[in-house]
Protein backbone atom coordinates (compact mmCIF):
# COMPACT_ATOMS: atom_id res chain seq x y z
CA UNK A 1 0.00 0.00 0.00
CA UNK A 2 1.64 3.19 -0.81
CA UNK A 3 -0.01 7.14 0.00
CA UNK A 4 0.61 10.13 -1.56
CA UNK A 5 3.47 12.74 -0.77
CA UNK A 6 1.82 15.36 1.59
CA UNK A 7 3.01 18.09 3.25
CA UNK A 8 2.53 21.09 6.15
CA UNK A 9 3.62 24.63 5.05
CA UNK A 10 7.14 25.75 5.43
CA UNK A 11 7.67 28.97 7.31
CA UNK A 12 6.97 32.23 5.89
CA UNK A 13 9.57 33.68 7.93
CA UNK A 14 12.63 33.06 9.69
CA UNK A 15 13.94 32.84 13.36
CA UNK A 16 16.68 34.64 14.71
CA UNK A 17 18.55 31.29 14.95
CA UNK A 18 17.52 30.35 11.49
CA UNK A 19 21.12 28.11 10.27
CA UNK A 20 23.01 29.65 7.50
CA UNK A 21 22.23 26.52 4.96
CA UNK A 22 19.10 25.37 4.77
CA UNK A 23 18.93 21.57 6.22
CA UNK A 24 16.78 18.44 5.37
CA UNK A 25 16.51 15.54 8.11
CA UNK A 26 15.88 11.77 6.66
CA UNK A 27 14.52 9.41 8.21
CA UNK A 28 13.59 6.12 7.06
CA UNK A 29 11.71 3.82 9.26
CA UNK A 30 9.86 0.30 9.34
CA UNK A 31 7.24 -0.92 12.36
CA UNK A 32 8.40 1.54 14.66
CA UNK A 33 5.57 3.83 15.07
CA UNK A 34 6.99 4.76 19.12
CA UNK A 35 10.18 4.90 18.46
CA UNK A 36 9.91 7.16 15.25
CA UNK A 37 6.86 9.12 17.26
CA UNK A 38 9.85 10.15 20.20
CA UNK A 39 12.84 10.56 17.57
CA UNK A 40 11.08 13.32 15.62
CA UNK A 41 9.62 15.04 19.27
CA UNK A 42 13.16 15.53 19.87
CA UNK A 43 13.47 16.85 16.20
CA UNK A 44 11.34 19.25 17.10
CA UNK A 45 12.43 20.24 20.50
CA UNK A 46 15.26 21.39 18.96
CA UNK A 47 17.20 25.03 19.11
CA UNK A 48 17.65 25.57 15.73
CA UNK A 49 14.74 23.65 13.60
CA UNK A 50 15.69 22.16 10.09
CA UNK A 51 13.79 23.33 7.37
CA UNK A 52 12.42 19.97 6.20
CA UNK A 53 11.54 16.46 7.74
CA UNK A 54 10.87 13.64 5.01
CA UNK A 55 10.05 10.39 6.05
CA UNK A 56 10.18 6.86 4.23
CA UNK A 57 7.41 4.74 5.57
CA UNK A 58 7.89 1.40 4.35
CA UNK A 59 5.39 0.19 7.05
CA UNK A 60 2.14 -1.81 5.65
CA UNK A 61 0.15 0.27 8.19
CA UNK A 62 -0.09 3.67 8.69
CA UNK A 63 0.18 3.50 12.59
CA UNK A 64 3.12 5.95 12.51
CA UNK A 65 2.26 8.28 9.96
CA UNK A 66 -0.65 9.13 12.38
CA UNK A 67 1.22 9.49 15.62
CA UNK A 68 4.13 11.68 13.52
CA UNK A 69 0.39 13.87 12.06
CA UNK A 70 -0.75 13.82 15.47
CA UNK A 71 2.69 15.06 17.15
CA UNK A 72 3.05 17.88 14.30
CA UNK A 73 -0.86 18.84 14.69
CA UNK A 74 -0.04 18.76 18.95
CA UNK A 75 2.65 21.07 18.33
CA UNK A 76 1.35 23.76 16.58
CA UNK A 77 3.56 27.28 15.31
CA UNK A 78 6.90 25.15 16.29
CA UNK A 79 5.66 21.99 13.79
CA UNK A 80 4.46 24.84 11.17
CA UNK A 81 7.96 26.28 10.79
CA UNK A 82 9.12 22.69 9.46
CA UNK A 83 7.95 20.85 5.97
CA UNK A 84 6.90 17.70 6.44
CA UNK A 85 7.03 15.02 3.59
CA UNK A 86 5.59 11.69 4.40
CA UNK A 87 5.99 9.22 2.23
CA UNK A 88 4.57 5.73 3.17
CA UNK A 89 4.99 2.52 0.91
CA UNK A 90 5.08 -0.72 1.94
CA UNK A 91 6.62 -1.99 -1.39
CA UNK A 92 9.93 -0.56 -0.70
CA UNK A 93 12.00 -3.54 -0.32
CA UNK A 94 15.46 -2.29 1.48
CA UNK A 95 16.82 0.78 3.84
CA UNK A 96 18.97 1.67 0.68
CA UNK A 97 15.65 2.26 -1.20
CA UNK A 98 14.36 4.09 0.99
CA UNK A 99 17.80 6.22 1.63
CA UNK A 100 17.74 6.98 -1.72
CA UNK A 101 13.96 7.86 -2.42
CA UNK A 102 14.41 10.52 0.41
CA UNK A 103 17.56 11.65 -1.39
CA UNK A 104 15.97 12.24 -4.45
CA UNK A 105 13.22 14.55 -2.18
CA UNK A 106 15.25 16.63 -0.77
CA UNK A 107 16.03 19.92 -1.92
CA UNK A 108 17.94 21.55 1.29
CA UNK A 109 21.78 22.74 0.47
CA UNK A 110 22.34 19.71 4.09
CA UNK A 111 20.47 17.13 4.57
CA UNK A 112 20.81 14.59 7.40
CA UNK A 113 19.92 10.92 7.67
CA UNK A 114 18.62 9.81 11.23
CA UNK A 115 17.44 6.70 12.45
CA UNK A 116 13.89 5.96 13.66
CA UNK A 117 15.21 5.11 16.94
CA UNK A 118 17.13 8.13 18.29
CA UNK A 119 16.94 10.97 20.62
CA UNK A 120 18.12 14.34 19.85
CA UNK A 121 19.69 16.51 22.29
CA UNK A 122 18.10 19.96 22.26
CA UNK A 123 20.88 21.69 20.38
CA UNK A 124 21.84 18.56 17.78
CA UNK A 125 20.50 20.71 15.19
CA UNK A 126 22.42 24.01 15.90
CA UNK A 127 25.51 22.64 16.50
CA UNK A 128 25.71 20.75 13.12
CA UNK A 129 24.69 23.55 11.58
CA UNK A 130 27.80 25.61 13.14
CA UNK A 131 29.95 22.60 11.86
CA UNK A 132 28.78 23.97 8.12
CA UNK A 133 29.42 27.75 8.49
CA UNK A 134 32.65 27.17 10.36
CA UNK A 135 33.97 25.32 7.61
CA UNK A 136 33.46 25.45 4.15
CA UNK A 137 35.39 22.93 2.89
CA UNK A 138 33.74 20.40 4.98
CA UNK A 139 31.72 17.46 3.03
CA UNK A 140 29.97 15.94 5.85
CA UNK A 141 29.83 16.36 9.73
CA UNK A 142 28.32 13.58 12.03
CA UNK A 143 26.84 13.47 15.66
CA UNK A 144 28.53 11.30 18.53
CA UNK A 145 26.34 8.50 20.20
CA UNK A 146 26.60 8.95 24.04
CA UNK A 147 25.07 5.64 24.74
CA UNK A 148 27.79 3.48 23.06
CA UNK A 149 29.29 0.47 25.35
CA UNK A 150 32.19 -1.70 24.76
CA UNK A 151 30.58 -4.67 26.14
CA UNK A 152 32.36 -7.65 27.80
CA UNK A 153 36.19 -7.94 27.96
CA UNK A 154 35.79 -10.87 25.39
CA UNK A 155 33.96 -9.36 22.77
CA UNK A 156 36.58 -6.08 22.87
CA UNK A 157 39.48 -8.86 22.63
CA UNK A 158 37.72 -10.49 19.88
CA UNK A 159 37.34 -7.07 18.22
CA UNK A 160 40.64 -5.84 18.77
CA UNK A 161 42.62 -9.51 17.58
CA UNK A 162 40.55 -9.80 14.61
CA UNK A 163 39.52 -6.46 12.88
CA UNK A 164 42.40 -5.12 11.42
CA UNK A 165 42.90 -3.22 8.05
CA UNK A 166 40.32 -1.94 6.50
CA UNK A 167 37.50 -3.01 8.63
CA UNK A 168 39.00 -1.17 11.79
CA UNK A 169 36.55 1.44 12.25
CA UNK A 170 37.72 4.77 14.95
CA UNK A 171 34.06 5.57 15.47
CA UNK A 172 33.16 2.98 17.86
CA UNK A 173 36.70 4.72 20.03
CA UNK A 174 35.22 8.00 19.95
CA UNK A 175 31.52 6.96 21.01
CA UNK A 176 32.97 4.81 23.77
CA UNK A 177 34.85 8.46 24.65
CA UNK A 178 31.64 11.00 23.77
CA UNK A 179 31.04 12.02 27.57
CA UNK A 180 35.28 13.34 27.54
CA UNK A 181 34.53 14.80 24.25
CA UNK A 182 31.69 16.98 25.01
CA UNK A 183 33.41 19.79 24.74
CA UNK A 184 36.42 18.95 22.20
CA UNK A 185 36.17 20.37 18.42
CA UNK A 186 35.69 18.62 15.34
CA UNK A 187 37.18 15.12 14.72
CA UNK A 188 38.50 13.72 11.24
CA UNK A 189 36.75 10.37 10.36
CA UNK A 190 37.26 8.14 7.62
CA UNK A 191 33.61 7.07 7.69
CA UNK A 192 30.38 7.60 9.23
CA UNK A 193 26.94 5.74 10.49
CA UNK A 194 23.96 6.05 8.90
CA UNK A 195 22.10 6.53 12.02
CA UNK A 196 23.31 9.96 12.26
CA UNK A 197 25.46 11.20 9.22
CA UNK A 198 24.90 14.73 7.19
CA UNK A 199 26.26 16.00 4.10
CA UNK A 200 26.32 19.06 1.69
CA UNK A 201 23.99 18.37 -1.10
CA UNK A 202 26.07 19.72 -3.95
CA UNK A 203 28.99 17.67 -2.54
CA UNK A 204 27.71 14.48 -3.64
CA UNK A 205 26.03 15.06 -6.67
CA UNK A 206 24.23 12.04 -8.12
CA UNK A 207 25.35 9.36 -5.74
CA UNK A 208 23.40 7.34 -4.26
CA UNK A 209 23.29 3.97 -2.14
CA UNK A 210 23.76 0.83 -3.88
CA UNK A 211 20.62 -0.04 -5.25
CA UNK A 212 22.06 -4.11 -5.43
CA UNK A 213 20.93 -3.67 -1.66
CA UNK A 214 18.50 -5.83 -0.02
CA UNK A 215 16.33 -5.73 3.42
CA UNK A 216 18.91 -4.09 6.27
CA UNK A 217 21.27 -3.18 3.59
CA UNK A 218 24.82 -3.80 5.44
CA UNK A 219 27.52 -1.70 5.09
CA UNK A 220 25.54 0.97 3.27
CA UNK A 221 26.38 3.85 5.18
CA UNK A 222 30.57 2.90 4.57
CA UNK A 223 29.81 2.01 1.12
CA UNK A 224 28.22 5.34 0.80
CA UNK A 225 30.88 7.35 2.13
CA UNK A 226 33.60 5.47 0.41
CA UNK A 227 32.30 6.39 -2.69
CA UNK A 228 31.88 10.25 -2.21
CA UNK A 229 34.39 12.09 -4.70
CA UNK A 230 37.93 12.24 -4.40
CA UNK A 231 38.95 14.84 -1.65
CA UNK A 232 36.02 14.80 0.57
CA UNK A 233 35.96 15.58 4.18
CA UNK A 234 34.38 14.00 6.73
CA UNK A 235 34.18 14.87 10.34
CA UNK A 236 32.41 14.07 13.56
CA UNK A 237 31.26 16.69 16.17
CA UNK A 238 31.41 15.41 19.62
CA UNK A 239 28.66 18.60 20.60
CA UNK A 240 26.68 17.30 18.81
CA UNK A 241 25.10 14.53 20.32
CA UNK A 242 22.38 11.51 20.71
CA UNK A 243 21.03 8.80 22.16
CA UNK A 244 20.67 5.36 19.77
CA UNK A 245 17.86 3.49 21.81
CA UNK A 246 18.61 0.20 19.06
CA UNK A 247 14.56 -0.67 19.10
CA UNK A 248 14.72 -4.53 18.94
CA UNK A 249 11.24 -3.91 16.93
CA UNK A 250 11.19 -4.88 13.12
CA UNK A 251 14.37 -6.20 13.32
CA UNK A 252 15.51 -9.97 12.52
CA UNK A 253 15.96 -12.43 15.05
CA UNK A 254 18.76 -14.40 13.43
CA UNK A 255 22.22 -14.33 15.00
CA UNK A 256 24.09 -10.62 15.20
CA UNK A 257 26.86 -12.76 13.06
CA UNK A 258 24.81 -13.21 10.33
CA UNK A 259 24.50 -9.36 9.70
CA UNK A 260 27.89 -8.51 10.45
CA UNK A 261 29.06 -11.16 8.17
CA UNK A 262 26.40 -9.70 5.64
CA UNK A 263 28.10 -6.05 6.14
CA UNK A 264 31.64 -7.08 6.25
CA UNK A 265 31.21 -9.46 2.82
CA UNK A 266 30.07 -6.80 1.01
CA UNK A 267 32.42 -4.37 1.74
CA UNK A 268 35.22 -6.12 0.91
CA UNK A 269 33.77 -7.81 -2.42
CA UNK A 270 32.44 -4.31 -3.24
CA UNK A 271 35.29 -1.74 -2.52
CA UNK A 272 38.54 -3.62 -0.97
CA UNK A 273 38.78 -6.97 -3.23
CA UNK A 274 42.46 -5.35 -4.10
CA UNK A 275 45.66 -6.06 -2.57
CA UNK A 276 47.35 -9.09 -0.35
CA UNK A 277 46.41 -6.74 2.67
CA UNK A 278 42.67 -6.29 2.52
CA UNK A 279 42.73 -9.77 1.53
CA UNK A 280 44.47 -11.53 4.55
CA UNK A 281 42.39 -8.83 6.81
CA UNK A 282 39.25 -9.44 5.15
CA UNK A 283 39.96 -13.46 5.35
CA UNK A 284 41.68 -13.18 8.92
CA UNK A 285 37.96 -11.30 10.28
CA UNK A 286 36.33 -14.05 8.82
CA UNK A 287 38.25 -17.04 10.27
CA UNK A 288 37.28 -14.69 13.74
CA UNK A 289 33.57 -15.13 13.14
CA UNK A 290 33.94 -18.85 12.01
CA UNK A 291 35.12 -19.17 15.42
CA UNK A 292 32.30 -17.94 17.17
CA UNK A 293 30.11 -19.64 14.68
CA UNK A 294 31.57 -23.14 15.43
CA UNK A 295 30.72 -22.29 19.40
CA UNK A 296 27.17 -21.40 18.37
CA UNK A 297 26.57 -24.51 16.50
CA UNK A 298 28.35 -26.87 19.30
CA UNK A 299 26.43 -25.09 21.85
CA UNK A 300 23.11 -25.32 20.21
CA UNK A 301 23.58 -28.91 18.75
CA UNK A 302 22.80 -28.00 15.07
CA UNK A 303 24.40 -26.80 12.29
CA UNK A 304 22.11 -24.10 11.72
CA UNK A 305 24.55 -21.07 12.69
CA UNK A 306 27.17 -22.47 10.07
CA UNK A 307 24.73 -22.47 7.30
CA UNK A 308 23.45 -18.46 8.18
CA UNK A 309 27.11 -17.75 8.27
CA UNK A 310 28.04 -19.33 4.81
CA UNK A 311 24.54 -17.94 3.24
CA UNK A 312 26.09 -14.37 4.34
CA UNK A 313 29.30 -14.50 3.16
CA UNK A 314 27.85 -15.83 -0.21
CA UNK A 315 25.04 -12.58 -0.20
CA UNK A 316 28.13 -10.08 0.61
CA UNK A 317 30.14 -12.09 -2.71
CA UNK A 318 27.10 -11.70 -4.90
CA UNK A 319 26.14 -8.62 -4.04
CA UNK A 320 28.79 -6.73 -3.44
CA UNK A 321 30.27 -8.11 -7.02
CA UNK A 322 26.74 -6.79 -8.80
CA UNK A 323 26.23 -10.35 -9.24
CA UNK A 324 22.60 -9.71 -7.89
Amino acid sequence: MSSAESASQPPSTTTAHSPQHSLAVLIPTLNRPRDLTIAVRTLLEQTVLPQELIIVDQSPGDESERRVRALFAERGEAAARLLLRYIRDSGITSLAAARNMALDLNSCDIFLFLDDDVELEPDFVERLMEGYADDPGVTGISGIITNYTSGPFADRAWQWFFVRGPFRDERQLLYLRAAHLRGAGRIPVSRFGGGLMSFRTDRIGGLRFDRNLRGGSEGEDVDFCLHLPAGASLEIDPRARLVHNKSSAARSDEHWNASAVRGISYLYYRNWQNGWGNLIAFAWLLSGFAILVLLACVKQFSLTPWGAFTAAVRYGREVGSGKK
